[in-house]
C-alpha cells in the first residue's frame, strides 16, 4: 500500500516503523498513567515497557525468520531489517512475557497484577501495529474480489491486517472493562490469552502468507490453540478463587 511514508534526503521513513513507534508511545503513556494502581512509579513503568518491547521485538523477529527461513537463508542481510516488516505474534508474546517476569523479579514487584496492568495495552499495541502491516503490505490475506488492491502483490486481498486492528482494539476495550471488576490477580492476563488466541486462530483462515503444517492448520493456529488452552486453564483457576 504505502510502505514508505516519505524521504528526507538519504533518510527513508517507513510506515511500518512509524506505526510501531506510535504503538510504543501511546501504550507507554497509558500504562504509566495507570501504574499507580500497582504501586509502580512512572519511571518503573517506562522501564517495564522498554524491556518488554525489547524482548518482544527480538523474539518476534527470531520466530518470524525461523518460519520464513528458506527466504532469509538466501537473503541473510535482510534478517535485521525489521523496518521492512516481519514480526511473529507468537515470538513477541513469549519475549515480552519473559522480559516482564525478569523485570518483576529484579524490582521485587508482584507479577500477576503487573501482567493484568499490561495486558490491555499489549492488545492495543498490536492493534496499532497492524495498521503498519496494512500500509507495508505484509501479513496479507487471500485473494478476494471485494478486497483492497495491494500493488505489492498485484491483487485484491482480504485486509486481514485491518481485521486484526479492529478485533484487537475490541479485546483492548474488553480487558479495560475487566480491570475494574475485582477479579483475582492474573485473571485479566488470562483473559487476554484466551481472546488473543481466538482472534489469531480465526484470522489465520483468511491469511494468504501462511501454509498448513498439520491437519490443515497453520503453525500460528497450533500455537494459538496452545495459548487458548493456557488461558482457559488460568481463567478457571482464578475464577474459582
Amino acid at each position: 500500500m504505502h510502505p514508505i511514508l516519505f524521504k528526507i534526503g538519504p533518510i527513508t521513513i517507513y510506515s511500518y516503523g512509524v506505526m510501531l513507534a506510535l504503538a510504543v508511545l501511546v501504550c507507554t503513556w497509558l500504562l504509566s498513567r495507570d501504574a499507580k494502581r500497582c504501586n509502580i512509579s512512572q519511571d518503573a513503568a517506562y522501564d517495564l515497557v522498554f524491556w518488554c518491547m525489547l524482548g518482544g521485538l527480538v523474539l518476534a523477529r527470531v520466530f518470524y525468520v525461523f518460519i520464513e527461513w528458506p527466504y532469509y537463508s538466501a537473503n541473510p542481510l535482510e534478517i535485521p531489517m525489521i523496518w521492512n516488516g516481519g514480526l511473529a505474534w507468537q515470538g513477541g508474546f513469549v519475549g515480552g512475557v519473559l522480559a516482564g517476569v525478569l523485570f518483576a523479579r529484579r524490582r521485587n514487584l508482584r507479577l500477576r497484577p503487573l501482567l493484568d496492568l499490561s495486558a490491555p495495552y499489549v492488545a492495543l499495541g498490536q492493534s496499532i501495529g497492524r495498521i503498519g502491516c496494512f500500509l507495508n503490505g505484509c501479513c496479507y490475506g487471500k485473494p478476494v474480489a471485494w478486497g483492497p488492491y495491494f500493488p505489492t502483490h498485484n491483487a485484491r486481498l482480504y485486509p486481514t491486517q485491518l481485521f486484526e486492528t479492529v478485533s484487537l482494539f475490541i479485546i483492548f476495550l474488553i480487558l479495560k472493562k475487566a480491570q475494574g471488576r475485582g477479579y483475582q490477580p492474573g485473571f485479566v492476563f488470562a483473559l487476554y490469552l484466551l481472546l488473543a488466541a481466538i482472534e489469531r486462530f480465526l484470522v489465520e483462515f483468511y491469511r494468504g502468507d501462511t501454509v498448513p503444517c498439520w491437519l490443515n492448520l497453520s503453525l500460528a493456529q497450533w500455537v494459538a490453540l496452545g495459548v487458548f488452552a493456557a488461558g482457559l486453564i488460568l481463567i478457571k483457576i482464578f475464577s474459582k478463587k
